[in-house]
C-alpha cells in the first residue's frame, strides 16, 4: 500500500473505519471477475483513520457550517424556516424510497395518492383549479408558467411577446421572460412600494401576453392595487402570473385565484417546509386556472371512471414534460405531512405568525436603520444600511459583523431599488427570544458603526475563516481539502 497523501493529517498506516462483510472467496478470484479496463495499477491513496476520527471529522465540519437547525437564518424572500423532522421520517419510508421510479403505475397507487391529494390541497390553498408538481424549483415552475401563457396566447393565434415586469421583482422573472422569447417590459413602484394601476396601463397592450407579480412583492409589501390590475390587463387580452415565491404571507387569509390570478408558482421547498439550498432539491409546482389546463406538463395525473389513478400522456396542448419520473418525489411527502399535519387552521397561523414576526423586527429596529417604506410589511420586512454607509460601514459590513453572533445575514442588496438594502425575514418558526436576540444585536451593530466602525468592517473575527476577498474569491475557486 503507497504512503497516504499527506493532505490527510490524521491518516496513519494500518487503521481502519470500516469492517467488510466475508466473502467466501479469494482476492483472485474477486479480481476475475471485474473488466480488466476497471482494475487499478496503483493502489488508491486514501487516508487511513479509524471510525471515530472519521465521525469526529465530519461532525467537525458540520459545526462550521451555519443551517436553520443550528441558528437563526433570516434570509429575506428565502423563507430558511425550521423543516420539521417527523417530514424525514414519512420520506424515508420504504414505500415511498424503496419505489422505482420505473415500475409500472399500478404498483405505485400510495404514490400517486399522495401526488393527487398534495395537488388537491395546494388547489384548496391557491384557489387555482389545477396543480402540476413536475417543475424542480420556483424559477422552473416560472418557466412552466410562462411557457403556458405563451401556449395559451399561440392556440388563439396570438404573436404577443412582452411582459410587464415591476422593478422590485425576483431576479428570476426577468431571466424565465427572456429564456422563452419574450421582451421584459419593467415598470416603477410608486413611493409606497407598489405599482399603480395607471403605471401598468402605459405599456399594456395587444402585443402583452401579461404580467408577472410577486404579492406580496419583495418589499414585503401587499400590492394594495391587484384587483384593478388584473382587471386591466385582462381587458386588454393578456394573462397575470403571481411568482408565488411569498405565498407564506397569506396562506388561508388571499386566495390567489380567487383574486384573479391565472398562473402561480408554488415553492414547495419554502412554503410546505422542505429543505432547499445549493441549487436545490425543491419543488416548483404551478397551478393555473380551468382555462389553461390544457398546456399544464405532461404527463397529468388524473382519475378514470373507477376512481384509479393514472398518467395521462394524450395532452395535444401539453407545453411537455419538465422533469423525468415523477418528479422531486421526496420533498412531494414532506410537503404533504406539514400540510396534512398542520391543516386549514395551522396554515392560517403560519402566515399570520409570520406577518407579525417581521412587523415586529421592522417596528424595534426602525430607530436604528433606515425604513424606505414606512408601511406594514406582511412576512418580511426591508430596512436599508444608508445611515451606517456614512461612516463608512456598509450593508455587507453589517451582514458580515452578525457572523460573529452566530446569526446568518438577512438578504444584502435586494431588491435592488432600495439602497443598502437589507432584507429580513424571520418565518413563524421562531420564538420572540430568538428574535429579541437578533435585534439586540443589530442594535449593537448599529451602535458600533458610530462609535468603532472599524469593529464591523474588520468583521467578522469569530468565524472558522475570517473576513474573505468575495471578488476573489468567486475568480478563484479553491474547492479541495488542505490540512
Amino acid at each position: 500500500m503507497k504512503e497516504p497523501l499527506l493532505i490527510y493529517e490524521k491518516s496513519r498506516p494500518g487503521r481502519k473505519g470500516y469492517t467488510l462483510p466475508a466473502t467466501g472467496k479469494s482476492e483472485r478470484e474477486i479480481i476475475a471477475h471485474i473488466p480488466a479496463k476497471f482494475l487499478r495499477i496503483d493502489d488508491a491513496s486514501l487516508p487511513e483513520v479509524s471510525e471515530g476520527e472519521v465521525l469526529r471529522h465530519f461532525i467537525g465540519m458540520s459545526v462550521k457550517n451555519h443551517h436553520i437547525d443550528s441558528g437563526f437564518y433570516p434570509l429575506g424572500s428565502c423563507t430558511m424556516k425550521y423543516n420539521p423532522k417527523v417530514n424525514e421520517v414519512a420520506a424515508a419510508l420504504p414505500g415511498f424510497s424503496g419505489h422505482h421510479p420505473l415500475a409500472p403505475e399500478h404498483t405505485a397507487s400510495g404514490t400517486l395518492r399522495l401526488m393527487w391529494d398534495l395537488s388537491a390541497d395546494l388547489s384548496e390553498v391557491s384557489g387555482f383549479s389545477s396543480v402540476s408538481l413536475q417543475p424542480a424549483a420556483g424559477a422552473q415552475g416560472e418557466f412552466a408558467g410562462l411557457l403556458m401563457m405563451r401556449a395559451y396566447h399561440l392556440a388563439k393565434e396570438q404573436s404577443r411577446h412582452k411582459i410587464i415586469i415591476p422593478d422590485s421583482a425576483h431576479g428570476t422573472n426577468p431571466a424565465s421572460v427572456t429564456s422563452i422569447g419574450y421582451t421584459a417590459v419593467q415598470v416603477k413602484s410608486n413611493e409606497k412600494g407598489i405599482l399603480d394601476a395607471d403605471v401598468v396601463a402605459a405599456v399594456m397592450d395587444e402585443d402583452t401576453a401579461g404580467i408577472m407579480l410577486t404579492n406580496p412583492n419583495t418589499l414585503g409589501i401587499f400590492e394594495t392595487n391587484i384587483k384593478e390590475i388584473i382587471e386591466l390587463v385582462h381587458s386588454k387580452g393578456g394573462l397575470v402570473y403571481m411568482d408565488g415565491a411569498n405565498l407564506n404571507a397569506h396562506m388561508g387569509i388571499v386566495r390567489p385565484g380567487d383574486v384573479g390570478f391565472d398562473i402561480m408558482h408554488f415553492n414547495l421547498h419554502k412554503t410546505f417546509s422542505t429543505p432547499h439550498g445549493g441549487g436545490g432539491p425543491g419543488v416548483g409546482a404551478v397551478g393555473v386556472t380551468s382555462e389553461l389546463e390544457p398546456f399544464l406538463p405532461s404527463p397529468v395525473l388524473e382519475k378514470d371512471a373507477d376512481g384509479k389513478l393514472f398518467f395521462d400522456y394524450d395532452r395535444p396542448n401539453s407545453i411537455g414534460r419538465l422533469h423525468s419520473f415523477y418528479g422531486n418525489f421526496a420533498n412531494f411527502v414532506r410537503a404533504y405531512v406539514y400540510i396534512r399535519m398542520l391543516g386549514g387552521e395551522g396554515l392560517l397561523r403560519v402566515s399570520e405568525n409570520a406577518v407579525i414576526n417581521a412587523n415586529y423586527i421592522k417596528e424595534q429596529l426602525r430607530d436604528d436603520y433606515d425604513l424606505p417604506y414606512d408601511v406594514p410589511c406582511m412576512h418580511e420586512c426591508v430596512l436599508s444600511g444608508s445611515r451606517q454607509k456614512k461612516n463608512g460601514v456598509k450593508t455587507l459590513d453589517i451582514s458580515k459583523r452578525l457572523l460573529d453572533f452566530g446569526i446568518h445575514p438577512p438578504t444584502n442588496y435586494f431588491p435592488l431599488i432600495v439602497p443598502e438594502a437589507l432584507m429580513i425575514e424571520p418565518t413563524e418558526t421562531e420564538s420572540k427570544e430568538t428574535m429579541d436576540r437578533f435585534i439586540t444585536v443589530m442594535k449593537q451593530i448599529a451602535r458600533e458603526a458610530i462609535e468603532n466602525p472599524e469593529v464591523v468592517t474588520s468583521a467578522p473575527t469569530r468565524t472558522p475563516v475570517r473576513r474573505l476577498d468575495e471578488v476573489s474569491a468567486a475568480r478563484n475557486l479553491d474547492v479541495n481539502y488542505q490540512g
